[in-house]
C-alpha cells in the first residue's frame, strides 16, 4: 500500500506525456489493481493484435501448457517393404496443429525415409485438421476449411520432393541440418505419384506419430511474431465469439465494452485501456497455475526477436533490455488506424507497473505514434524512478525444437 501511494504520488500534478501527445490514451496501475494515472481510460478503441493476449490465456486454461498437438501419419493399401514402394495413400490424419511447419514435415519425411518408404503410388489422402505453413490470418485465407486442407496437402506433397524446393525451403532445410547435425547434402525424398485428396474416417495402417511443440512455446512463437495465424488455436475452441464470452465472464464486462470479431486482432474488436490492463492483471495470475510468466509467453524486449525492437529500438537497447514484457498492436486502416503497446515492468522501488497506452485514429502516421509511445513509456519509467531488470523468460524456439516423432507399431 505504501508504495502504490509512492506511485501516484508520482503523479501528482504531472502529466505523463509531454507536448503533443494529447491523442493518446491509456491506463496505468500498480499490481494490486490501484490506478497510478489515466486518460480516457474508459475510452474503447481497437486492441488490435493485444487481443492475443486473451486468445493465449483461453488456449492455456482450456488446454493446459504441456498440451501437444496430435498429427498421425499412415497408409491404406499395401507396404513392400523390400522395395520401399506404398501401393496406395500416405494418409495425414490432422490434430488441428497450428504450427506445423516445413521443418516438421522435413523430419517426419526423414522418419519415413528411416522406415524404408521411398515411393508412395497413390497420392496423399488428408482427414481431421492439417496445416502446414503460414496462412495470413483470417481474412488472407480460405474460409472453406476443406480447401485450406487440400491447400496444406499440396505443401506437404511438395515438400516431400527436394527438387521442387524453393530457395527459401532449401535454406530452412540448411538450417535444420546445422541445429541437429545433419548431412545437408542428403535430404529425404519421398516420391509421390498421385493427387491429393480428402479423406473421412480412413482406416490407416500406423507409420509415425508427429507431437508438436508444447502448447506454452507455440503461444510465445505465435505472440513474438504477432503472428495472425494464431486463429487457429481460437478456432479449435469455439472462435471469436466463445473467446469473447469468456473474456467478458473473466473480467466481469457486464457493460460489454468487450467485442471480438476475430480472436487475432485482425477486424473490429473492441476494448478499453482500463480492461485491457484488467487482462493483462488476470492473464499473470492466472498462468502461474502453469508454471508460466508473462515473459514465458510474450516478447521481451532485448531477449526476443520479433517486430518489437524494431518498432520499439529504445526498449530493447541496453538500458532497458529485460526490463519490460510487452504486447504490440497495429492497423493501418480498420477504425482508422491504431498502434498500441501495453504490458509489464518492475521499478527499482520494486513494485510491478501494468500499462496500456493506445493512439487511436493513427492513420499513415502509425510510426510517428510509435515514437511517441516509446518516449511516453520511458517517461512513465523515468518518472516512477527507472526499471529494474529481469532474466529473459522461456526463449522462442523454432516449430521442431521439441516435437516428438515417433513410429508406430503396425
Amino acid at each position: 500500500m505504501k508504495y502504490t501511494r509512492l506511485l501516484v504520488a508520482a503523479f501528482l500534478g504531472v502529466a505523463v506525456c509531454g507536448t503533443g501527445q494529447a491523442n493518446l490514451i491509456w491506463d496505468v496501475e500498480s499490481a494490486g489493481g490501484a490506478q497510478i494515472n489515466a486518460s480516457h481510460a474508459d475510452l474503447e478503441f481497437n486492441p488490435a493484435s493485444v487481443t492475443k493476449v486473451a486468445t493465449t490465456w483461453w488456449a492455456l486454461e482450456r488446454l493446459g501448457g504441456d498440451h501437444r498437438f496430435t498429427t498421425l501419419f499412415g497408409y491404406d493399401g499395401s507396404w513392400n517393404r523390400e522395395a520401399g514402394v506404398i501401393h496406395g495413400s500416405l494418409v495425414v490424419t490432422g490434430g488441428d496443429d497450428p504450427d506445423f511447419q516445413p521443418e516438421n514435415a522435413f523430419l517426419v519425411a526423414r522418419e519415413l525415409r528411416q522406415l524404408g518408404i521411398r515411393k508412395v503410388d497413390g497420392g496423399i489422402v488428408i482427414q481431421g485438421k492439417f496445416w502446414l505453413g503460414w496462412e495470413g490470418g483470417p481474412f488472407k485465407r480460405s474460409p472453406n476449411p476443406a480447401v485450406r486442407s487440400l491447400q496444406a496437402g499440396e505443401r506437404l506433397l511438395h515438400l516431400l520432393d527436394p527438387d521442387h524446393w524453393t530457395a527459401d525451403e532449401r535454406a530452412e532445410w540448411e538450417e535444420q541440418c546445422k541445429r541437429r547435425g545433419w548431412d545437408v547434402g542428403s535430404p529425404p525424398a519421398i516420391a509421390v505419384s498421385g493427387e491429393v485428396h480428402l479423406g473421412r474416417g480412413v482406416l490407416a495402417k500406423p507409420l509415425l506419430r508427429h507431437l508438436s511443440n508444447p502448447l506454452s512455446v507455440i503461444l510465445k512463437r505465435f505472440n513474438v511474431f504477432s503472428n495472425n495465424d494464431i486463429e487457429r488455436i481460437a478456432d479449435g475452441l469455439g472462435g471469436a465469439a466463445q473467446l469473447q464470452a469468456f473474456l467478458r465472464e473473466k473480467l466481469d464486462d457486464t457493460d460489454h465494452k468487450i467485442r471480438l470479431e476475430t480472436a487475432c486482432g485482425e477486424g473490429s474488436n473492441q476494448m478499453t485501456p482500463k480492461l485491457v490492463v484488467k487482462m493483462l492483471r488476470e492473464f499473470r495470475r492466472a498462468i502461474t497455475a502453469y508454471n508460466l510468466r508473462p515473459r514465458d509467453l510474450l516478447p521481451v524486449p532485448g531477449c526476443d526477436q520479433g517486430p518489437v525492437p524494431r518498432m520499439f529500438p529504445k526498449l530493447a537497447s541496453s538500458d532497458y533490455a529485460g526490463a519490460m514484457t510487452l504486447k504490440t498492436g497495429t492497423l493501418g486502416e480498420t477504425d482508422g488506424g491504431v498502434a498500441v503497446l501495453a504490458g509489464y515492468f518492475n521499478t527499482v522501488m520494486g513494485g510491478d507497473v501494468l500499462f496500456c497506452v493506445a493512439a487511436t485514429d493513427a492513420g499513415d502516421k502509425i510510426d510517428r505514434w510509435r515514437k511517441r509511445e516509446q518516449r511516453w513509456v520511458i517517461n512513465l519509467m523515468i518518472r516512477l524512478g527507472g526499471v529494474r531488470g529481469k532474466p529473459c523468460g522461456a526463449p522462442m524456439v523454432l516449430s521442431d525444437a521439441k516435437v516428438e516423432v515417433t513410429g508406430l507399431p503396425d
